[in-house]
């Protein structure tokens, strides 16, 4: 006869992935507090979190103390908290010009981290043998047995799909499988896939050290030769569930634009990508209309690039100015629209070459364009360039701890 319904392994799971839930939100809370928010009784959270603290999964860190609340007769709350070394992460992450390999806790504090400047050139076994050296490194530089690591996240960009040899199903989903093997059969341990914009989201929202019990969900924006978006939410999976993280390079943000069509003129692509302001640029070159521009690359148009556009850009080159300044305002429309659609507590805006600079005049210009309210939400991303594969940690974080209720596959699937 068929048996329906939750089976005593998966209640279990769940409850713990609920506490682990609530500690990652909250900080450090007590088990009465936990059983308050969860609808479970002292005693049933009681002996799952003494089980999980056994694991050295969770581990108590001293009784709740606050100044304004008059001290309790009765029993104290004791605090617990996610023992955020109890194992650690591998994360990878493939992107257009870098890849970058390292380990971090669960909180995503950094241990140490590889990374080799790349071509788009570069070939499948060169990415291999970099990921495969840096992990056998890693270990070995920091005393590390693979039983202690939880597992390796990869994040992959859409444009290094490719390289990589993820390879793209008729419905539309990346296939890692010959990445996934090739690792697999050197480290035998957990490996997570997927987009590595996903994977930026998910770590923009999980490493924020500033803990907000409101905090639900997050946008984020990647600028690069294209656009990528995506949405996170605080414990739940990321908006868009394939490869088109890219699909906000095709909305249109200038109809007025020359060439109007809904793949090019117009479209954010052609109007603020990296890509579509050079080409702007290089289509104005010439020794009358970007002298400044002219003068430094020396009236070599293969010379123009992101500094020398920039350097003229700031010497006064009025088109070159003209051109940015106008991709900075189609851009404060581009963000407008997202944060209406999304309806985001925080807008990440991540790899923005010159930092403080460049984000500071984009959220002038959102606030001028748009309204303050938008302008507000912007901020950077916390994950820098050097630091990139916490992409991929905070995605086998995700999927390996928090998902699974700090069971590891062996425990699983006993």
């Amino acid at each position: 006869m068929q048996q329906h319904g939750i089976s005593k392994l998966d209640l279990k799971r769940q409850n713990r992935m609920q506490i682990l839930r609530i500690l990652k939100q909250q900080g450090p809370t007590s088990r009465i507090d936990i059983a308050n928010m969860l609808d479970l009784t002292r005693a049933a959270v009681t002996i799952i979190t003494n089980e999980m603290i056994s694991q050295g999964i969770i581990h108590e860190i001293g009784e709740y103390q606050n100044i304004n609340e008059k001290v309790s007769r009765g029993r104290k709350k004791i605090l617990i908290d996610i023992n955020q070394n109890y194992k650690f992460v591998l994360g990878v992450l493939i992107d257009e010009d870098m890849i970058s390999v390292g380990i971090s806790t669960l909180a995503g504090a950094v241990l140490d981290k590889r990374n080799l400047g790349i071509k788009r050139d570069i070939v499948y076994q060169e990415i291999l043998d970099f990921i495969i050296e840096s992990v056998k490194s890693i270990l070995v530089d920091n005393c590390l047995q693979l039983d202690e690591i939880l597992g390796i996240g990869f994040g992959v960009f859409p444009g290094m799909f490719k390289n990589a040899g993820v390879e793209i199903l008729d419905n539309g989903e990346p296939d890692y499988t010959r990445l996934a093997v090739d690792i697999y059969e050197r480290f035998e341990i957990p490996l997570i896939f997927d987009n590595s914009i996903k994977g930026m989201a998910m770590a923009n929202i999980d490493f924020n050290t500033e803990k907000d019990i409101n905090s639900h969900n997050i946008a984020f924006l990647r600028y690069g030769e294209s656009l990528h978006f995506a949405v996170a939410d605080l414990n739940g999976s990321v908006s868009f569930n394939d490869n088109r993280t890219d699909f906000v390079n095709k909305i249109i943000i200038d109809p007025s634009a020359n060439e109007y069509d809904t793949l090019s003129g117009g479209s954010v692509k052609e109007e603020i990508s990296r890509a579509g302001v050079k080409k702007k640029i290089i289509d104005a070159y010439s020794r009358e209309n970007t002298p400044l521009l002219y003068e430094l690359t020396e009236g070599d148009v293969g010379r123009v690039g992101y500094e020398t556009i920039k350097t003229a850009a700031l010497s006064g080159d009025k088109i070159v100015s003209e051109i940015i300044n106008n991709s900075v305002k189609l851009g404060a429309v581009l963000l407008n629209n997202l944060y209406y659609y999304a309806n985001p507590q925080r807008i990440v805006l991540h790899n923005l070459r010159t930092n403080d600079d460049e984000f500071e005049h984009i959220k002038r210009e959102t606030a001028k364009i748009v309204g303050e309210k938008v302008a507000s939400k912007l901020v950077m991303s916390i994950i820098d360039k050097k630091h990139g594969f916490l992409a991929g940690c905070a995605i086998a974080i995700r999927e390996l701890f928090f998902t699974r209720g700090g069971f590891d596959m062996a425990e699983k699937n006993k």
